[in-house]
């Protein structure tokens, strides 16, 4: 089983940069990014995105339901 992570934000909004756990954002200490090459046209990769967002719409409607 593949699990495709696509970062939520778009080409203008700049590149997504994560902490790794524990980290509490010091600049002082550089986090090394590793490149990875995804073919965004694939039909496996947007099968995936559709999958992540339908599941995150889901968890968002049930959310909402059982809010206050």
């Amino acid at each position: 089983m593949v699990v495709i992570v696509l970062p939520l934000v778009t080409l203008e909004e700049g590149p997504c940069h994560w902490l790794p756990q524990g980290a509490k954002g010091d600049e002082s200490k550089k986090v090394e990014e590793e490149e990875i090459d995804i073919d965004l046209s694939a039909p496996e990769t947007e099968k995936a995105a559709l999958a992540i967002q339908g599941k995150f719409r889901r968890f968002q409607k049930r959310k909402k339901e059982s809010g206050p």
